[in-house]
């Protein structure tokens, strides 16, 4: 096999082999490595701040660090977070400490630093503070929550984004080159792959070497990669997911949104991902019940029962077969009538709650159930509805210092427009008979 376009042995990961050597190969991330952009211009200008980098799988984080570090001539320490602790920590703050003596600077890189516990990145913290060494770290969370803000605070966040498809499919060509001359795939090939590495480089050239290993020479010797070939090598999947991190997060607020927005289509679309990615139903399950409430109301006040009923299925019928009683609601949920009063309702009454904690309540509407309570006037002037002809009554029922407040504003849409009319003959009764 021909050498790659870098020389490194062979028998390296085709993923490794193809790893840019400096920024003019890197795939991907103009937004900060054009010309003039500003990662760009801090490396050539060899001012290396210390800094994170954020973003997915296979976007290229460690490899911008080494060729910091072989732009910058420090000395590149590479550290995981998943094998090292504070003992390691410790040794390498003592290396670099002996490097700046020496005049030399010390890249320390710290692959997925979001698993360090808040000890061993305040370990890191000094000896940013006093320049021993610059801390570049990756991770695939949001680093305003897994990154102490001390140390998040002396550092430069850069966001580096998923690989686009023509990302990918130009990076597939020049490794499929590579390989050397007898190997081919057409077009619809690499653009099948890298739309399947959803953005992550390491993946699509994984793919591409699993897809090159397994196809046969054809009498001429030309190694063809085949959509047969493809297809083996991709039964499933792996979406971007992760039940704990950010992506989580993301997609349980695309559904809700979607189905908020009345967008039956994308509704589904985001329970698919979830589903297919992993995620617990009855967890979604959980969030529609919230949304039956919260979105729909009274509105439709069957959304709240086959919201729960849906859950109960879940529980019944497990995966793969509950899928279906989801999309039922979720398409119903989407689709039906929406309103938020009721969630308004609350949010406003539980701000008053909040500030009136110690208003007594009213001593007609408490309970009497001893003599000593109705000697104190307990249930005084109470007034039984079910005893007065139109089942109303003049009776205040909030503390004095919130009489006449209203928090339920129902809306005109569709079942909640029978609750506003209703309501508003309830309060022009009660104005009409105010004592």
């Amino acid at each position: 096999m021909p050498d790659s376009l870098f020389t490194l042995p062979t028998d390296q990961p085709l993923a490794e082999r193809m790893r840019p050597r400096s920024l003019d190969d890197f795939a991907g991330q103009e937004h900060l490595i054009s010309p003039g952009k500003i990662l760009r211009s801090i490396i050539e200008s060899d001012k290396i701040p210390s800094m994170i980098f954020w973003g997915p799988p296979g976007v290229g984080k460690t490899t911008l660090a080494k060729i910091i570090a072989n732009r910058t001539q420090a000395e590149f320490i590479n550290f995981s977070a998943v094998t090292s602790g504070i003992k390691e920590i410790r040794e390498v703050m003592k290396q670099a400490e002996a490097n700046k003596n020496f005049g030399t600077r010390t890249i320390l890189f710290v692959d997925e630093i979001h698993r360090f516990n808040k000890a061993q990145q305040d370990a890191f913290l000094p000896f940013v503070e006093k320049g021993s060494i610059i801390l570049i770290g990756a991770t695939t969370e949001n680093p305003s929550f897994e990154i102490n803000s001390a140390l998040l605070s002396r550092c430069k966040v850069f966001v580096l984004k998923a690989l686009t498809p023509d990302d990918l499919i130009k990076l597939l060509r020049r490794a499929l080159t590579s390989l050397g001359k007898n190997f081919y795939a057409d077009d619809d090939i690499l653009r099948a792959a890298a739309i399947f590495s959803n953005g992550d480089a390491r993946t699509a050239l994984s793919l591409l070497e699993m897809m090159a290993n397994n196809a046969q020479a054809d009498s001429e010797g030309k190694i063809i990669i085949t959509p047969e070939i493809l297809e083996q090598c991709t039964s499933r999947k792996s979406l971007l997911y992760d039940k704990n991190g950010e992506e989580h997060y993301n997609l349980i607020s695309a559904l809700h949104k979607s189905m908020r927005n009345s967008d039956p289509d994308a509704a589904v679309y985001w329970l698919a991902r979830m589903l297919e990615s992993g995620e617990d139903p009855l967890y979604i399950a959980r969030r529609l019940i919230r949304f039956a409430s919260e979105d729909i109301g009274l509105a439709d006040p069957n959304a709240l029962s086959m919201s729960v009923a849906a859950y109960n299925a879940c529980h019944f019928l497990g995966l793969p077969e509950c899928n279906v009683n989801l999309a039922q609601v979720v398409i119903h949920l989407s689709i039906t009538p929406k309103s938020n009063a009721v969630y308004t309702a609350y949010n406003s009454a539980s701000k008053d709650a909040l500030k009136s904690l110690a208003e007594p309540v009213p001593l007609q509407i408490r309970n009497a159930p001893t003599k000593l309570m109705r000697e104190l006037d307990y249930g005084k002037d109470y007034k039984y509805a079910h005893d007065y002809e139109d089942k109303l009554t003049d009776m205040e029922c909030l503390p004095d210092s919130l009489r006449g407040r209203e928090y339920y504003h129902p809306s005109e849409q569709g079942s909640e427009s029978r609750y506003k009319n209703r309501l508003e003959q309830i309060r022009s009764w009660r104005k009409s008979h105010k004592s």
